[in-house]
């Protein structure tokens, strides 16, 4: 394991949970349903001080208490890069997209307007690009790239740990037909929806970029794609593999070097 990796281990083990972790439900006008969410404010907040955020998505299957749980600890990196987090319930397989055929899956518009808008008028955020961040972990690292991607002037900063983020070579996985249709019959969505068709919305550090995925991972195929086509385009992005599957082990490793990339890019690093 690496010098530095062991370094922040050490701090997050012996940081003691004094951020505050609040459950809010927050009404999404879009879909017409309280969406939960997880927000986490670091303690000691000097008064008027306004902090950044980082927008966390979890993966297929999972919900908004995903990376609130223990082998996280990201209460205590809440604490230590001073940062806000904020992890919504993207419901169990929305993708985080605008479904173009299921008009009550509208979890682009919710994360990308309804939750930063509420998140910088309930908290003392930054609230410029500068100031959020935003990744995730396999549905969700997908999310967090493709969101960025496409809204650029919210986020200024954005990661994948092991996303899955070419959807179109996993036709019959993941409950992904039930929000873009049958591939046979609508194959424009899948195209359309997929991260490695929103490439060309980037321009050159118009993003500061973190991917990674493990070795042994069914999406090292495609985060290696993804990988060689930034490189392409001349896309500046941290991109790390290691040995490791789909799971746990590997996010709360993966977790702890995202957050020292987004810390420094708050910081104008």
């Amino acid at each position: 394991m690496k010098t530095k990796l062991l370094i922040l281990l050490i701090l997050v083990s012996s940081n003691v949970y004094a951020s505050e972790l609040d459950t809010v439900s927050i009404f999404s006008n879009t879909m017409q349903k309280p969406i939960k969410c997880v927000v986490i404010t670091p303690s000691q907040v000097s008064a008027g001080a306004e902090l950044p955020v980082v927008y966390m998505l979890h993966g297929y299957s999972g919900n908004h208490a995903t990376w609130a749980s223990e082998p996280f600890a990201t209460q205590a990196l809440a604490d230590q890069y001073s940062v806000i987090v904020v992890c919504p319930d993207g419901n169990y397989n929305s993708w985080y997209w605008d479904s173009p055929i299921n008009s009550k899956s509208k979890y682009e518009t919710f994360v990308s307007s309804e939750l930063v808008e509420y998140i910088d008028n309930n908290y003392p955020t930054i609230k410029s690009r500068e100031g959020r961040a935003i990744t995730g972990l396999s549905m969700g690292g997908q999310g967090a790239l493709y969101l960025a991607f496409r809204h650029q002037d919210i986020f200024g900063a954005a990661g994948s740990m092991s996303g899955g983020v070419d959807i179109r070579q996993f036709p019959n996985n993941w409950s992904i037909k039930d929000l873009l249709g049958d591939p046979d019959t609508h194959p424009e969505n899948w195209e359309e929806y997929t991260v490695m068709n929103q490439l060309q919305y980037l321009k050159p550090n118009s993003l500061a970029l973190i991917i990674d995925c493990g070795t042994d991972d069914f999406f090292y195929d495609v985060n290696e794609n993804l990988h060689k086509e930034l490189l392409n385009r001349n896309i500046a992005h941290k991109y790390t593999t290691d040995q490791g599957a789909h799971e746990i082990n590997y996010w709360k490793e993966s977790l702890l070097y995202h957050m020292l990339f987004f810390s420094e890019f708050f910081r104008g690093r």
